[in-house]
């Protein structure tokens, strides 16, 4: 099966539903069905000079071309490459130059950035539009000459890295990994008629692909955001009337700010996903009282998993909001159970596996798991599982609490320290919205604990570190606490923390 074969059951189930877009003026699932298929037509005849496009490739927003390039690359046999678009000129210009020869579909500000790209055929998102209304309608695709099992194993999505650490690598996910994914946790057509997902993450991002599948093969119309704004979310999950969302967690934060100031409560909303970086506690308190008809959902998953491994279910989060049972009360900032078919271990640095309540390094196995990159295999994983490079610990009921990346670790003294058990505890002092914890070189402890904190309210150094010291062990109490208005925040919402070890760094060196 390739992902494609998820939107040709939608256009034969439900042919007449809204599949993209606004009820009054989006297109139907036969419609992108027939769209998909004349931009797979499009593709298999395109070329750059004599040499045929082998990707389709995407630098621009959100927008509601982007179901059908993916779905087109898919009919065409070839990997969808969306790429992120906040990328410097010259290293955006790098990132598209790997993916030749490729058909490559831009915002038109794009275009001006890249300039003359050589084994690239470039089109905008327009002009693109404008060669798909010339094709004729589209018929079925000829059947192709491999077999399942090939078709399975070609490559059905490349997401980039971030880069941060050197040269982005190119995730590959394979259609058999997607369709594992979607066919264990979506049920086809669940969705009423009225149900619509509103997309605001970034279409180079796996929850940006994830959800184009989950909806179409549930039935649930999709409306994008061509990028998040707080206010704009509000309204237009407001006017459209829609009933599910992804969010990270500073988004939800920024969304809670807007309801509170509006007045608004969004009464069509009824399932509401986050995830990409920890909950803090207070956020997911204040959204539970302020949006008390909402089923939550934290979810944690990795581009390398095809999305979504664990997730802490509705049920999950009003069980322990209204516990007494502190461990259970506890499970408001874990990420919940994994996803049935999925195993999930806790690792050691030898790769054995520890006891409950240990903490160790996130390894998981299953059909959706790929932990391949371009050019460079499978990495080290070992009889299918793949390591995350996460640290965490299980429960004894097998929920997952998450720590932090294991190179956030701060080893002070020879002692490990998670930045993030010390900034459970700082983000429950009242006066503090926001906090990250990082580590810095430190000449007579290897490395020091420091912290940056958004205030709400007025509160000194000394308070907060009293307030760590009491609470944890005093090699965790931070031994500076810088105050900033805000925080780095990469456009999903993750926390940008090398930057804060710059800055860390400058001020130890200084």
């Amino acid at each position: 099966m390739n992902v494609g074969f998820l939107l040709e059951m939608a256009a034969e189930g439900m042919p007449d539903r809204i599949a993209v877009g606004s009820l009054e003026g989006g297109i139907t699932y036969a419609q992108l069905l027939d769209q998909a298929r004349r931009t797979a037509s499009y593709v298999r005849t395109a070329s750059v000079g004599e040499t045929p496009v082998g990707r389709l490739a995407m630098v621009d927003l959100n927008s509601d071309t982007l179901p059908v390039l993916l779905f087109g690359a898919s009919f065409a046999g070839v990997p969808f490459v969306p790429m992120n678009y906040r990328l410097a000129d010259d290293k955006l210009r790098e990132l598209v130059a790997r993916n030749a020869p490729a058909l490559l579909v831009v915002d038109p500000p794009v275009a001006e950035r890249i300039g003359d790209a050589h084994g690239l055929r470039v089109l905008t998102r327009s002009e693109f539009g404008d060669q798909l209304a010339e094709l004729p309608a589209a018929q079925e695709p000829a059947d192709d000459a491999a077999g399942d099992e090939d078709v399975e194993e070609s490559i059905a999505v490349l997401l980039f890295t971030s880069g941060t650490t050197g040269a982005p690598k190119a995730a590959v996910l394979r259609n058999r990994h997607l369709a594992s994914y979607i066919l264990s946790t979506a049920e086809f057509g669940a969705a009423g008629e009225h149900e619509a997902t509103l997309v605001s993450v970034p279409p180079y991002h796996i929850a940006g692909v994830s959800a184009i599948l989950s909806a179409v093969y549930s039935g649930r119309r999709l409306v994008y955001l061509p990028a998040f704004k707080a206010g704009e979310w509000v309204r237009t999950a407001r006017d459209e009337r829609i009933t599910h969302a992804m969010v990270v967690p500073t988004m939800l934060g920024r969304i809670l700010d807007v309801l509170e100031a509006d007045g608004t409560t969004l009464p069509a909303l009824t399932n509401l996903s986050c995830g990409g970086g920890p909950m803090p506690v207070a956020v997911i308190e204040r959204a539970l009282r302020l949006l008390p008809h909402v089923d939550f959902v934290n979810a944690y998953g990795l581009t390398e998993t095809s999305s979504t491994i664990s997730l802490l279910t509705p049920e999950d989060h009003r069980a322990a909001i209204s516990s007494d049972d502190p461990a259970v009360r506890a499970r408001l900032r874990s990420v919940g159970r994994p996803l049935p078919g999925l195993e999930l271990e806790i690792r050691d640095a030898a790769g054995e596996p520890v006891a409950v309540g240990e903490p160790g390094e996130v390894w998981v196995r299953g059909g959706q798991v790929a932990g391949e990159y371009l050019g460079a295999g499978g990495g080290d994983q070992s009889d299918g599982w793949f390591p995350t490079r996460d640290s965490g610990y299980l429960d004894a009921e097998g929920y997952l609490f998450l720590s932090g990346r294991l190179d956030d670790v701060i080893v002070r003294g020879g002692e490990n320290i998670s930045p993030g058990e010390i900034e459970e505890v700082l983000i429950a002092h009242p006066a503090v919205r926001e906090v990250a914890v990082v580590g810095a070189t430190d000449v007579r402890w290897g490395e020091r604990v420091v912290a940056y904190v958004v205030p709400s309210s007025e509160v000194t150094e000394e308070q907060l570190q009293e307030h760590v010291r009491v609470r944890l062990r005093s090699t965790c109490t931070p031994e500076q606490v810088h105050f900033v208005d805000t925080l780095p925040y990469n456009e999903t919402g993750k926390l940008l923390r090398r930057v804060l070890r710059e800055k860390a760094q400058e001020t130890a060196n200084v």
